[in-house]
């Protein structure tokens, strides 16, 4: 007797169990049935400049026949409409749609539509009225051809500097550096061609920096910007690694100095037999004697000469 209670209250328990989650099933059904529930098959997307991309919202649950569809652009912290009322509105106005049920289509992306998008649903009917899934864009931009800058020529034994820019790409460009067509690796160590080159190539500034040139570094240079979206590539500039020539300089120098020594005893010989001394007085700078009493002079045409004007007076 007493076995048969305890099976009797057993089985209770055990309906009552049964009944509880079966009361907590169809709760949770019911709420899912009146909730709008959102999701993406893609929350971070890219697309390269001027293609077209889709920033896919879809609804998996809802019980409203017509709910409101909203997407909002977010860049730096602000929020702006982009799809409202049924329509593509801001910098999208021309270059959008919205594709049942709440897909956004970007056609002819550009830089500026890099950003993260809000879609946002909004069911009245439903007992969770309101969703909204977010979506971060990235546009990609190839980069431009970059500006190249290469010493035309460069002593044996002196440094060096080679730089590349580029600054529209996005994401930021990688630079790679090329001598006569072919890749210069980032350890010179690792190539037998570059092995006795002394340099630091950082692929982030796109600098190439020799410490001490050799002749074996001469030739054709040229930089590649390159990113996710593509690459770009600056025309090939030549470097020329010459010798100095220490004993042509002392000749030069040894000759500068004889020329200048020949010139110096010039001119001292010159004072010593007096070129360079002041000319006599002669002509016009000669002064008439004074005149004696009662006598006048009259000056004739040679310099010098003298005659009385009048008789003397005894």
């Amino acid at each position: 007797m007493y076995g048969r209670t305890e099976q009797c209250i057993d089985s209770k328990m055990a309906l009552t169990r049964l009944a509880c989650i079966l009361v907590l099933l169809s709760t949770h059904c019911y709420f899912i049935v009146l909730a709008v529930i959102l999701r993406t098959t893609n929350e971070a997307p890219w697309a390269n400049e001027f293609e077209s991309v889709e920033l896919s919202c879809l609804i998996e649950s809802i019980s409203t026949n017509n709910p409101r569809v909203e997407w909002k652009k977010i860049k730096n912290g602000v929020p702006s409409y982009v799809y409202f009322g049924n329509q593509v509105s801001g910098d999208l106005e021309s270059r959008a749609r919205v594709r049942e049920p709440a897909t956004l289509v970007i056609t002819n992306a550009t830089r500026l539509d890099s950003a993260s998008y809000r879609c946002e649903v909004t069911a009245p009917d439903d007992q969770k009225s309101f969703d909204e899934i977010l979506i971060n864009l990235v546009v990609r931009v190839k980069p431009v051809v970059p500006k190249c800058t290469v010493p035309k020529s460069v002593p044996v034994g002196k440094a060096a500097e080679l730089r590349c820019v580029e600054e529209e790409g996005f994401p930021k460009s990688q630079y790679q550096w090329f001598r006569n067509k072919e890749e210069i690796p980032d350890d010179p160590k690792t190539s037998p061609k570059f092995f006795n080159s002394s340099y630091v190539l950082n692929a982030e500034t796109g600098i190439l920096k020799f410490s001490a040139v050799i002749k074996d570094d001469s030739g054709e240079y040229f930089c590649r910007a390159k990113n996710d979206a593509g690459q770009s590539e600056c025309g090939p500039q030549k470097m020329e690694v010459y010798d100095i020539n220490i004993a042509g300089i002392i000749l030069g120098v040894l000759v500068v100095v004889l020329v200048l020594l020949c010139i110096t005893v010039g001119i001292c010989c010159a004072y010593k037999r007096g070129y360079f001394a002041s000319q006599k007085q002669t002509g016009n700078n000669y002064k008439a004697p004074a005149k004696g009493d009662g006598v006048d002079y009259v000056r004739t045409e040679d310099e010098g000469d003298f005659r009385h004007k009048s008789s003397f007076v005894i």
